[in-house]
């Protein structure tokens, strides 16, 4: 599915703000609203699927309403559709993730969850960088070295990425099996205090931190901003994506031996780093390193802060767990998105970049002197 998403998703902001001249605060609008929504369903499928016992056909479901969407991006002729078309893809992914993730840490024992969770990451990862170089080589090959991205070929790469759409959910339709947990029972309504004090304040941290972390459309825009052309930030994101996917499955092997706060800790200064680096920036080769190291951040963080909500969890609410948790980053993530816009088109380009980097440090400091306590009872 990753092939498929991140060669569309990835030039969006360029077709909406080359093509349809869309500015940035319409364009954060977009993203925050787009992941808002998923963020609202994931909550509801993650609970749904510890009371059903059930994750897989959700995930289908999930995948299935994304690869169905993605063929109206063709047709698209006005942010408005963008917007609605970006919208149901976004539905799909809140539909998915929960389950999905719950599914993950049901198949694998405690000891392995940061290398499944770091495996899981690489994997999604490497499918991302060869849909950017699909979507690389198609740019190249109908415009060039242009720097703005055409309709036409904005088109062509919406046309090739529903063939790994489509396998993907048959893929997973056919391919995964539910795995029954020790101790699952009908899940209670929804409550945070059910979960422990520790997961509640991991989402305190994380919200922080996520506050700052605006959508990458926003590094696409800055790239672009300093003159890099849109094969040149094609290869860009495709280097991210495979240093992402290399630095994965070795640190969530790490986290498994030295504690994940270690690896979210290490991850969230690279990012705050970038990020000012990225205010800073004065030339295209230094945006290139910088969009590189990007990687980094990604391959620490993410996949770790995914198994360390398995740790903090009990087990017969994992699903509420992650929908919860990605609940909280994607609903942060609209606020986000629009403040990112807003800065940049009032104090410009740097703004929105200083501004996440600092909260990213602020929510370092805060995990650095946190003293987690992990869940007693898991059933992994």
């Amino acid at each position: 599915m990753d092939v498929s998403s991140e060669m569309v998703i990835y030039i969006l902001p360029l077709f909406l703000a080359n093509v349809l001249g869309v500015q940035t605060s319409i364009i954060g609008l977009i993203e925050g609203m787009a992941e808002a929504t998923a963020s609202i369903l994931k909550l509801f499928s993650g609970w749904l699927s510890d009371k059903l016992g059930a994750r897989k056909w959700l995930a289908v479901a999930g995948y299935g309403i994304s690869a169905v969407t993605k063929p109206f991006f063709y047709i698209a002729n006005s942010w408005g559709l963008v917007a609605g078309v970006r919208w149901f893809d976004r539905v799909g992914k809140g539909i998915r993730t929960a389950p999905r993730d719950a599914l993950v840490a049901d198949s694998v024992t405690k000891e392995n969850r940061g290398l499944a969770f770091g495996f899981h990451r690489a994997m999604d990862t490497a499918g991302a960088m060869t849909g950017i170089l699909i979507a690389a080589l198609v740019v190249w090959l109908t415009q060039r070295n242009t720097l703005d991205l055409s309709k036409t070929t904005f088109q062509t790469v919406v046309l090739i990425s529903l063939l790994p759409a489509f396998l993907a959910v048959i893929s997973l339709a056919f391919g995964a099996r539910d795995v029954r947990v020790e101790g699952r029972r009908a899940a209670p309504r929804f409550s945070l205090r059910g979960m422990g004090k520790s997961f509640i304040v991991f989402l305190a941290i994380v919200s922080i931190f996520t506050l700052g972390n605006s959508s990458d459309a926003f590094l696409v825009l800055r790239a672009q901003n300093l003159g890099i052309t849109v094969t040149g930030i094609l290869i860009m994101l495709a280097m991210f994506n495979l240093i992402y996917s290399l630095v994965s499955t070795p640190a969530g092997s790490l986290s498994d031996r030295i504690g994940r706060r270690r690896l979210i800790i290490g991850g969230w200064l690279v990012y705050a780093v970038i990020y000012l680096g990225f205010a800073l920036a004065q030339a295209a080769w230094l945006v290139w390193i910088l969009y590189v190291a990007y990687g980094l951040y990604y391959g620490l963080a993410y996949g770790s802060a995914n198994a360390m909500v398995a740790d903090l969890a009990p087990a017969h609410l994992r699903g509420t767990a992650y929908g919860t948790y990605n609940a909280v980053i994607g609903i942060l993530a609209f606020p986000a998105s629009f403040i990112a816009g807003l800065l940049w088109q009032r104090f410009g380009p740097s703004a929105p970049f200083l501004f996440g980097g600092t909260l990213a440090l602020i929510a370092a400091l805060w995990m650095m002197f946190w003293q987690p306590k992990v869940h007693p009872v898991d059933g992994a």
